[in-house]
């Protein structure tokens, strides 16, 4: 099992640039792929970054290419969603998601294919 907490949210100006981090606990991150997700009020969760359990597997949402940029530490079991040209649009909460798997190079973008659920940190977006 792996618990999750995100960091890094917060409110910025349109333009601006945010890091978000997701730590998670145990021995075995390496085993796992990670993904990001957000929800905006009154809008379903939608993936916008995946990354396989070896990073060398990314998947960007379209309407975030080119701005946002996953990355992975397994040394520091922790995965990072860059953030930049934040649009208000961009608001939202920003979930990190966690699935064991066997397979070192494959991301997942689907919410249910993900075993495990950190809180959620607040991105804000002011126009």
């Amino acid at each position: 099992q792996v618990q999750l907490v995100e960091s890094g949210g917060g409110l910025v100006q349109a333009g601006g640039s945010l890091r978000l981090s997701c730590a998670a606990s145990g021995r075995t991150f390496s085993s796992y792929a990670m993904g990001w997700f957000r929800q905006a009020p009154g809008k379903e969760r939608a993936s916008v970054a995946a990354i396989s359990r070896s990073g060398g597997s990314t998947y960007y949402a379209d309407s975030v290419k080119g701005r946002f940029t996953i990355s992975r530490d397994n040394a520091k079991n922790t995965v990072y969603l860059q953030i930049d040209s934040l649009k208000p649009e961009d608001t939202a909460v920003y979930y990190c998601a966690a699935r064991l798997t066997n397979y070192r190079t494959t991301s997942y973008v689907r919410g249910d294919e993900y075993d495990y659920w950190g809180q959620g940190t607040q991105v804000t977006v002011s126009s």
